[in-house]
């Protein structure tokens, strides 16, 4: 439980921070306040899990088919995040060839116990739910043991004494829906030496809150032991704009579990949908406490830029948790708005040194390294390394594979974090054919990108643009380019996107700008992913010997509602 000493002062804290932008710290009785700004890790890092190993904390979330699996993120303070590595990182542990991008893997959760890390998490469509473990976060994990008996999803493990279990979100009883919705949470024991199920399984939750409301889509449970009772966490009422999360608790882990009258815990489905800079979806939390005895709870939300547009994806906030006086958590307290800004645990400072991960910024990789840095993404898992890093240049093969397929083609990505900013890289490509491309994909999933191209048409070097449709991919727009070194930008601002490029050292011409961005919001083209934009070569089906080499990638971020990292 919060002390009451902390319950206060944190109260007093939050009162300096409001649902915009704040300054950076506040005096309170002659010390400095420092914030950190929501959300924690922007962009494309949905259903996100944590965990507690001695003085570090341990983060993942959801990546569904973009290969390497499963980021691992570290930290000491909860607001300053590193990613060291992947607990899907190798192709024997996951091959998503001829997946859909939205299927793969859905919500992990993560846990440690006695100097091992574990990470459960469901292959939708190839094996159901499985486990893989590691002694080093960063890796390397292990291959995967799957849980035959384990049918449905977002699981998780919990630890109390001698005995190990597996929550999770499964069928309705008899596998009878009473409405459409209607699911349940199980439990079965696990052998933490086999890693198999054991004994029965066990029916925790049959519908949610209050069965007789009809509540949708109980799921990604999880269970702390606190003092005397079993406290069983979930998220209800589905994914999207009605999300919420909600809390029972038992003194036996087997149930019966009893919900909170004052559920749910979490959610923004009852705020005004016109409010300024709105976060929505809020839900699909998991809690970690501190060494002050505080609690923090990490979940997903959204940030749409316009009505339920977003493009960026379902992103990863972090509240303070509070206690009620007859010990029912709640996160967000003081507040009825997600808050953009929040006292740092610990009165932390944010560490502007790291890779930037939230807040406005600007990155630029030279690739002077010898490995791809962890941020970056592949559609799939690669069978060869079709790409080269070398002499401060990207070389990628324009291979047959195209983002249309559900394939690996030759791209290598971002994630989009923020509704305005742009994305731009300098090209050497000497295209053959028409169907030889490479340039800049902001892709969606297979039937919703774009892709800004170097190419050849009549004879002659082009710069296109080209939208995924019903019939593969249109062009939009073409301009003739002299031969040699090109630069192309993406640039987006909510529901607009422009295209741009550069010759040798002049300046950017716009290609075409005002281009349809809702056409690659989640709204549109469905699914559970954000926009990824990265470096892409392809020959359109054909064979081919090219290659692109690319100079150096820089991404730009700059949402009115946030600031920069570290103000």
């Amino acid at each position: 439980m919060m002390r009451l000493f902390y319950g206060l002062l944190l109260g007093l804290l939050l009162a300096t921070c409001q649902n915009t932008s704040t300054p950076d710290s506040t005096p309170v009785e002659g010390n400095e306040v420092h914030t950190y700004q929501n959300p924690i890790l922007a962009g494309f890092y949905p259903d996100p899990a944590i965990t507690r190993a001695g003085d570090k904390y341990y983060l993942t979330q959801s990546t569904f088919s973009y290969f390497p699996g499963l980021p691992i993120f570290e930290s000491s303070d909860l607001v300053n995040w590193t990613q060291v590595g992947n607990a899907m990182h190798r192709r024997e542990q996951m091959d998503t060839d001829g997946e859909p991008i939205t299927r793969g893997l859905f919500a992990p959760g993560i846990s440690y116990h006695d100097g091992l890390f574990y990470v459960i998490c469901t292959r939708i469509d190839r094996g159901g739910n499985f486990i893989v473990t590691a002694t080093d976060p960063a890796g390397p994990w292990s291959d995967p043991v799957y849980l035959p008996e384990v049918s449905g999803i977002d699981p998780s493990l919990f630890f109390d004494g001698d005995s190990t279990y597996v929550v999770y979100n499964s069928i309705p009883p008899g596998d009878k829906p009473l409405y459409s919705g209607h699911r349940t949470i199980r439990m079965y024991a696990l052998d933490r030496e086999s890693l198999k199920v054991e004994g029965p399984q066990t029916l925790l939750v049959n519908g949610g809150v209050d069965l007789s409301k009809e509540p949708v889509w109980i799921e990604a449970p999880h269970i702390y032991r606190i003092d005397d009772y079993y406290y069983l966490m979930c998220a209800e009422g589905g994914t999207g704009y009605n999300h919420s999360e909600v809390i029972f608790r038992s003194t036996d882990v087997r149930g019966p579990y009893e919900p909170w009258s004052e559920n749910p815990i979490l959610t923004q489905r009852t705020l005004d949908p016109a409010r300024p800079n709105p976060v929505t979806t809020a839900g699909h939390a998991d809690m970690v406490q501190m060494p002050d005895s505080s609690w923090w709870a990490v979940f997903l939300a959204c940030r749409p830029y316009e009505g339920n547009y977003f493009n960026i994806g379902r992103e990863t906030f972090l509240a303070p948790v509070e206690w009620s006086d007859d010990g029912w958590p709640v996160i967000n307290p003081d507040y009825e708005e997600v808050q953009y800004r929040y006292p740092t645990p610990m009165n932390s400072r944010i560490d502007t040194s790291l890779f930037p991960l939230n807040g406005n910024f600007t990155f630029q990789d030279d690739f002077d390294e010898d490995e791809l840095a962890l941020h970056y993404l592949f559609m799939r898992t690669p069978a060869e390394k079709w790409y080269s890093l070398s002499a401060g240049k990207l070389t990628l093969k324009a291979r047959p594979e195209t983002a249309g397929e559900m394939k690996v083609p030759s791209f290598i990505g971002h994630r989009q974090q923020h509704h305005r900013g742009s994305i731009s890289t300098a090209l050497e490509f000497d295209p053959a054919s028409p169907e030889e491309k490479a340039g800049l994909l902001a892709f969606q999933n297979e039937s919703h990108h774009y892709l800004l191209a170097k190419s050849v048409a009549d004879g002659q070097p082009v710069v296109q643009l080209l939208r995924a449709g019903e019939n593969g991919m249109e062009e939009l727009a073409s301009a003739t380019v002299d031969p040699g070194p090109l630069r192309l930008r993406i640039s987006f601002d909510g529901a607009e996107y422009a295209f741009s490029y550069a010759q040798a050292d002049g300046s950017y011409k716009e290609l075409i700008g005002g281009v349809d961005g809702k056409y690659l919001s989640t709204e549109v083209a469905g699914g559970f992913v954000g926009t990824v934009i990265g470096m892409y070569a392809t020959a359109s089906g054909r064979s081919s010997n090219n290659t692109a080499a690319f100079d150096w990638l820089r991404y730009t971020g700059n949402d009115a509602v946030l600031e920069p990292r570290g103000k």
